[in-house]
């Protein structure tokens, strides 16, 4: 570990426990997520000795099969505790020759040939998504609907527990009046802009057609 964080981290290690539940994690077949804490531990113990800031950067999956909202819950918890909000999500996708792939394909472990639950709802998939990026504004009304259809309502509020605050409509709605607002306001000035350079272009005409009459007039004269 010493060696890992004197000579091959450059400030951040990308890591991959890609999810905190462990009954996901054993469907994934990977170890319980005590395991990936206590290397999370020597590793920022081994950073302090070495005197390096240095950090994790976990990797992380959405709608794995076995993942429900609950889990997907979960896991939105454990980055609000971690404050990180991850750039980048895997949503899960199939690929051949895995255990995975046949869970998701069978609805069963091949392992033990018991049920397992598969997020297969498009809607459901990105609902499970938004909550790994709750944060986002975009994704506020999909966190808001899961967290509901979880019973995790004790989640929306202004508590430091909270992953997002309820509603207020009238915010969003004089949000919205404001934009339109600056809309019309740059359309019209815009027409403004527009009528003025109409009238500057005409007397320019005006002016240049009065030059070559005179032209004319002397060019008559002689």
């Amino acid at each position: 570990l010493r060696e890992l964080c004197e000579h091959h981290v450059s400030g951040q290690l990308k890591v991959a426990p890609e999810h905190v539940s462990d009954d996901v994690l054993t469907l994934m077949g990977k170890p319980e997520n005590s395991i990936y804490q206590e290397f999370v531990k020597k590793y920022n113990k081994m950073n302090q000795k070495i005197h390096k800031d240095q950090y994790l950067v976990p990797y992380l999956m959405s709608s794995h099969p076995g993942s429900t909202l609950k889990e997907a819950v979960e896991l939105a918890e454990y980055l609000r505790d971690l404050g990180y909000m991850p750039e980048q999500v895997q949503d899960f996708y199939p690929t051949p020759s895995t255990i995975s792939t046949c869970m998701y394909y069978t609805g069963l472990d091949p392992r033990t040939m018991e049920k397992v639950y598969v997020p297969v709802n498009p809607h459901e998939k990105n609902m499970q998504r938004a909550l790994i990026q709750y944060r986002r504004p975009e994704n506020r009304k999909l966190v808001e609907e899961a967290l509901v259809r979880a019973g995790r309502q004790d989640l929306i509020g202004f508590g430091p527990k909270c992953l997002i605050r309820p509603y207020d409509g009238r915010r969003t709605q004089k949000a919205e009046n404001l934009k339109t607002q600056k809309g019309h306001i740059g359309n019209n000035g815009k027409n403004e802009r527009g009528n003025q350079n109409q009238q500057s272009n005409g007397r320019q005409q005006k002016q240049h057609m009065g030059k070559k009459k005179t032209i004319r007039n002397v060019h008559k004269k002689r």
